[in-house]
């Protein structure tokens, strides 16, 4: 049968005895979950040391929010539609990263919501969430300042290119993500309107997928104008790098003279850990690179053109899997299966015709199209 997201659709003595040893046990149990069987947080050094957490093995992968303390709300309600949708079958753990501590209630609330799955709390290590030695901060402040007279989104945020910075190339350090193998990206107030026939995880793992994805869109020009200059000179420096069944063309429509702004939308991705962290990973050296150019602080890099770009270089394309009908919405883009059986298969919720995911305005088409694949979406107007 298809892949729902293909576009096609004892004695009395030793009785006791145990009696004793389970009281035992269910009073250290109690003790080491800080009273919630459910609630685990992971608490990680500022620089070195190793945190033991053998207990959290899952060879299904884990789903990962980076989220604040003030946006309770929207992530109790993407982890409504999460269980839903997906967890109530398949009970993956769910790791909440936040620059600051989790406040105990947010920590208690997310764990009585989350109840399909284990809750892991961690507070992201400072080095991770700060500027580097070599920024010049006058330069930085200077450009946050340019970039909000400009009416750029977020260009005055210094905290959003912190976000930028630690979803490009420092998440897949934390030392919760370390037992998995692959991750699933959630943010707060998403929703998924579509049933989950098959665990993604699964599917990642049977197919030796990489990367997975869900829309496509193009980026702000005006947010990384030396990003593929700076990409260029890494792979000039960095000769082998590229994959030989490459997506090069994905981000380029001149033979690489430009970006043509290409990104999977990073709000939603899956992706195997092993490509961000491995020995000889190029994703690592391409973006230490990248953070000692210092454009996501003297510009606005985000993580989804980073990732994007690296994945159509780095990755074989047949390595890359479009999951093309969860139903995924993200502000202001709904994703929604065009073909009539596939919704009443998935007890979808949407209407087609506000679909994004095969907009003109996307990238999807240039994603089949580069792949050699028929393009499975609605005729171009």
């Amino acid at each position: 049968m298809a892949s729902p997201w293909s576009v096609g659709i004892r004695p009395k003595r030793i009785s006791a005895l145990l009696g004793v040893v389970l009281i035992l046990f269910t009073i250290w149990a109690y003790t080491w979950y800080s009273f919630d069987l459910k609630l685990l947080e992971v608490k990680i050094p500022s620089k070195g040391g190793d945190t033991k957490i053998e207990d959290m093995q899952d060879d299904k992968g884990v789903l990962f929010s980076l989220v604040r303390n003030e946006e309770l709300d929207g992530m109790l309600s993407s982890i409504g539609y999460v269980q839903k949708r997906y967890n109530n079958q398949f009970h993956s753990d769910w790791v909440f990263a936040n620059d600051k501590p989790f406040t105990e209630e947010f920590k208690q609330k997310v764990t009585k919501t989350f109840t399909s799955g284990r809750a892991i709390f961690v507070r992201i290590p400072v080095e991770y969430w700060s500027y580097p030695e070599h920024i010049d901060l006058d330069r930085a402040a200077e450009s946050r300042t340019l970039a909000q007279s400009k009416g750029m989104a977020y260009g005055g945020s210094e905290e959003y290119r912190h976000m930028c910075r630690f979803n490009s190339g420092f998440f897949y350090k934390l030392e919760a993500l370390k037992p998995y193998r692959y991750y699933w990206r959630i943010e707060p107030n998403v929703k998924f309107v579509c049933n989950f026939k098959e665990d993604p995880f699964e599917v990642m793992k049977n197919n030796s997928f990489i990367y997975g994805w869900t829309m496509t869109m193009g980026e702000f020009a005006d947010t990384v104008p030396t990003l593929w200059d700076t990409t260029q000179t890494f792979l000039k420096k960095n000769n082998g790098l590229i994959s030989k069944k490459n997506m090069y063309n994905f981000v380029t429509d001149d033979n690489g003279d430009t970006y043509n702004l290409c990104h999977y939308w990073s709000n939603f991705e899956i992706g195997d850990l092993e490509f961000y962290r491995s020995k000889d990973s190029p994703y690592e050296k391409y973006f230490q690179y990248l953070d000692k150019a210092g454009g996501f602080f003297y510009e606005r890099w985000g993580d989804a053109p980073v990732h994007s770009i690296a994945m159509s270089l780095f990755v074989p394309s047949d390595k890359i899997y479009h999951f093309a009908n969860t139903g995924y919405y993200h502000k202001p883009n709904q994703g929604c299966p065009v073909d009539e059986f596939v919704r009443q298969d998935l007890q979808c919720d949407c209407n087609p015709r506000k679909d994004f995911t095969f907009h003109k305005f996307s990238c999807t088409r240039k994603y089949y199209k580069v792949k050699g694949l028929e393009f499975p979406g609605p005729a171009e107007d």
